[in-house]
């Protein structure tokens, strides 16, 4: 037993998020089971457990050392407990070292309509307080549609039966391919899981669906840093865009790698030398604001270079990146693929993408641009 499973709970459970579009993966879901055997206890409660349960999945992938952003879960019904069952949530979160942006809290379960005035304002107080929200069990569980809008929801999650039978049934292959246009129309990012084979990979693909998960990609025991499988199947027409200006931006953000603008650039090493895919680290200030662009290739340059690690290791790591080349999430795509045509020295640098109030939502890097909008 290595000194790693050690550390973790043996009831953690890791699931790599993976973008079909670069064969790599951009985040970790992770889940904790309940608590250990023991003396009888009185009954839990249910959305206490909820918040435990959240937070010690965190705590448990924090032993990992992973730079990549986490998805953990919650069910609806826990939102509408209030504001101290979030507070507990935002504490327990915060002890781990890494900021609301770093999150995925992807929200399950039913939205009954007594109770959906109080899980809409909770889902917006999440975002405001930076995280990204997501909704899982879309086409099977009850969740009204404009809720989609109110939650201004950054990812939508397939029911995972529903992805899974997809490519076998017509009907459902239809459905999964009206959701995604939904979602791509909404400017939100739709996650197939549980996906078993590589047909069913391929055929999600297909439908537009860019973040899968599942056995077909890694197996039961992975852990971040371990390698994955990504089907590949060439396809012989692309597959049409929208009409107009095509599609928007949104559609081909990946969560972001950030750290404090205040990191040196030893700091920075360590996050790229975690995970080969990383391309970029954004350095923000407080508020989750872009203030520089780290790119991988020209800051391991430096460092690699005649006394580099000695001469920055310590210092600032903002010394070696650059001005951060934002993008609204609403911009067309065509139209982030010009702007970042305009600086030729920086032409493959990634872009940040941000919100209505300047915070960082993910990166687009412009390779999937160019294959994207490439006839």
């Amino acid at each position: 037993m290595s000194a790693v499973e050690v550390l973790l709970p043996a009831r953690a459970v890791f699931h790599p998020v993976v973008d079909l579009g670069t064969g790599t993966v951009v985040a970790v879901e992770t889940h904790a089971g309940p608590p250990a055997a023991s003396s009888p206890s009185p009954r839990v409660d249910p959305a206490a457990d909820d918040v435990r349960r959240a937070v010690e999945a965190a705590r448990a992938t924090a032993d990992l050392g992973t730079p990549l952003p986490l998805q953990i879960g919650l069910r609806a019904e826990t939102l509408t407990h209030g504001d101290a069952f979030l507070g507990e949530l935002h504490h327990g979160l915060g002890e781990t070292g890494r900021r609301p942006q770093e999150f995925i809290i992807c929200v399950a379960g039913g939205f009954p309509p007594a109770q959906r005035p109080t899980v809409a304002a909770a889902l917006s107080g999440l975002r405001r307080a930076g995280y990204l929200v997501g909704l899982a069990g879309l086409g099977a569980g009850h969740a009204p549609l404009d809720l989609l809008v109110d939650g201004a929801s950054y990812l939508l999650k397939l029911d995972p039966e529903l992805a899974r039978r997809a490519r076998a049934e017509p009907r459902r292959s239809a459905l999964v391919a009206s959701l995604v246009e939904l979602a791509h129309r909404l400017g939100t990012h739709v996650l197939a899981p549980g996906l078993a084979t590589q047909d069913q990979v391929v055929h999600l693909r297909e439908l537009g669906v860019r973040l899968v998960q599942g056995p077909a990609l890694a197996p039961p025991e992975w852990r971040p840093g371990m390698p994955i499988t990504v089907p590949v199947a060439a396809r012989d027409e692309p597959t049409p865009q929208d009409l107009g200006l095509g599609p928007r931006v949104s559609e081909f953000t990946l969560p972001a790698v950030t750290l404090p603008h205040t990191a040196t650039a030893d700091e920075v090493l360590n996050v790229l030398n975690a995970e080969t895919g990383i391309t970029s680290v954004i350095l923000v200030d407080e508020r989750q604001r872009p203030r520089s662009t780290v790119d991988r290739t020209r800051f391991l340059l430096r460092l690699s270079g005649a006394y580099g690690h000695a001469l920055h290791a310590h210092r600032p790591a903002a010394r070696l990146a650059d001005p951060p080349r934002p993008v609204p999430r609403t911009v067309p795509a065509v139209a982030a693929l010009r702007a970042a045509g305009k600086e030729e020295e920086r032409v493959y640098d990634d872009l940040v993408v941000v919100d209505e109030v300047g915070r960082c939502l993910g990166i687009v890097r412009v390779a999937d641009l160019i294959r994207s909008l490439s006839p």
